[in-house]
């Protein structure tokens, strides 16, 4: 199972995601992919098995991870002042990896419907989901996909 989680600009969301993945399961290849040096020290910091810097690391990965999770802006082509590039945002929607994204009112996208959370709470949740995926598709029950 590998678990990509891509992020930008500072790198603060992935790492925080990635740091909750390792306290609650292990078994997982997390791969992360900044699209800055400065995003990718950050998920290194936190402990992701792989780290890689780039688009082309984004396009190469994307299309080897059962999950990938991010910001909501990973799948909107200029989003993070310009860091996802078209080329980033068509790679990891047109993935066939089932995509975890956490909601942020930022990068000139208001998600409705969605409750008003700290940050954290939405890390949390995000964290849930994978979990719950990883466990639904190790049992087989891939109905949803």
């Amino acid at each position: 199972m590998t678990i990509l989680v891509v992020d930008a600009q500072g790198g603060g969301l992935g790492k925080a995601l990635i740091e909750k993945l390792k306290q609650a399961r292990t078994d997982a290849e997390i791969i992360g992919v900044g699209t800055n040096s400065i995003a990718s020290a950050a998920l290194l910091k936190a402990g992701a098995s792989a780290v890689a810097t780039g688009e082309n690391a984004v396009l190469y990965n994307a299309g080897r991870a059962d999950i990938i999770a991010g910001g909501i802006g990973i799948v909107c082509a200029n989003a993070m002042l310009g860091e996802i590039s078209p080329l980033v945002a068509s790679a990891i929607s047109g993935s066939d990896a089932v995509k975890v994204l956490i909601p942020l009112n930022r990068c000139k996208i208001q998600v409705c419907g969605v409750p008003d959370q700290p940050l954290p709470v939405k890390i949390d949740n995000a964290v849930s989901t994978i979990h719950k995926l990883i466990d639904d598709i190790n049992a087989g029950n891939t109905a949803y996909l």
